[in-house]
């Protein structure tokens, strides 16, 4: 498994947005060595631009086991940290940017880049929000298709565990994901229908790249698709959280449902319920909005229940897996944490009342800083 983190630029004094992302990746150049764009993962060369300037992009190498993917998670988030400090930012883990004030949205001197803001217009323009991406091996394109398949339905609850953007430039939204919303806005993210098989997933993508809705493949912007780069099935669901213990639970309960679903699948079982593709979009709909502070749409029959409830339901689905890698205390342990604590998103909404917006960016930066320290 392997995680990607999108990540905002600030300024350390004010905490608006600044639109250093190529004086960051300059320096992190200049300190770690990298001399190449997309020259891979870890925190020695996976530092990348993003559609804006004022976001940055990082990625871990694949890890094993909890503790190796939150040392690498650590490491590239210091270096970043310290690029990004000498480009005069500071780094936050927020999926939408908080304040109003700040610099104005900037394209990355891109090509590609340029040509989608002129194709998408408004949407592109709006889409300075950051997600976190979990990428999880796969045995090859037939298992990798079964399991974004088998997916669907559990894809709501890892959402709902990772909200982390009730704010929008000045505004709480009254959701806890806002920026599910607004990526849900391009017109390939979102749920997607069941493929069947790799044909099947190849003809949908080539049609929608011959519709105009993307570019090329890199802008299929599905919940979970094959990585173009990498042997993995890549969930795409989460906001990028901020404490790394979030994030080693939702990568390891992602791994948990791959290897969950492919051995059904190899077995000749179905997936949990095939979901029509309307009621996928009311389940995400229902996470985006309060994320584990309510109820959500049960993967097993569709009820809506209480969302601790729901959240079990997938613990138990997974447990062979998570006994398999030794995995079950260690989730078990952060998910208790992060019940009681809350999400990224209440956590916010309690630093606003504390302090004002203000104070919710400061709080990210702390305990941002605090992750990798």
């Amino acid at each position: 498994m392997g995680v990607e983190e999108e990540l905002l630029l600030v300024d350390p004094e004010s905490g608006a947005l600044r639109a250093l992302a190529s004086a960051a990746l300059t320096a992190h150049r200049q300190r770690v060595g990298a001399v190449a764009e997309d020259s891979g993962f870890g925190a020695e060369s996976g530092m990348e631009e993003e559609l804006f300037r004022q976001q940055v992009e990082t990625g871990t190498a694949p890890c094993r086991t909890a503790e190796e993917l939150g040392r690498d998670l650590a490491s590239c988030r210091r270096e970043a940290a310290g690029s990004a400090a000498q480009a005069g930012a500071a780094l936050v883990a927020v999926g939408t940017p908080v304040l109003p004030k700040g610099d104005e949205e900037q394209v990355t001197a891109k090509d590609r880049y340029e040509r989608i803001v002129n194709e998408f217009g408004e949407i592109s323009r709006q889409g300075s929000v950051c997600g976190m991406h979990v990428h999880v091996d796969v045995a090859d394109d037939d298992e990798g298709v079964r399991v974004i398949d088998g997916l669907r339905p559990w894809l709501p609850v890892l959402r709902a565990i990772s909200v982390n953007s009730p704010y929008w430039r000045g505004m709480d939204t009254g959701y806890a994901s806002w920026r599910s919303v607004v990526w849900g806005r391009w017109p390939t993210a979102g749920p997607s229908d069941l493929f069947r098989d790799p044909a099947g997933y190849r003809a949908a993508s080539e049609a929608l790249v011959r519709s105009g809705a993307a570019l090329d493949l890199g802008m299929l912007y599905f919940d979970a698709r094959m990585s173009i780069s990498y042997p993995t099935v890549e969930v795409r669901v989460f906001d990028v959280t901020t404490e790394l213990d979030d994030v080693v639970l939702l990568a390891l309960l992602t791994r948990a449902l791959v290897s969950t679903i492919a051995s059904a699948s190899s077995q000749g079982s179905a997936p949990v319920g095939e979901w029509r593709l309307e009621m996928l979009r009311a389940a995400h709909w229902r996470a985006s909005r309060d994320g584990v502070a309510g109820e959500l749409l049960d993967p097993r029959d569709g009820d809506r229940r209480p969302a601790r409830t729901v959240v079990e339901a997938l613990i138990e689905y997974v447990r062979p897996a998570l006994e398999e890698t030794g995995d079950v205390a260690p989730v078990a342990d952060r998910l208790e944490r992060l019940l009681a604590r809350g999400t990224g998103a209440s956590r916010q909404r309690a630093a606003f009342e504390r302090g004002g917006l203000d104070e919710v960016v400061a709080d990210l930066r702390r305990r941002f800083e605090a992750s990798y320290r």
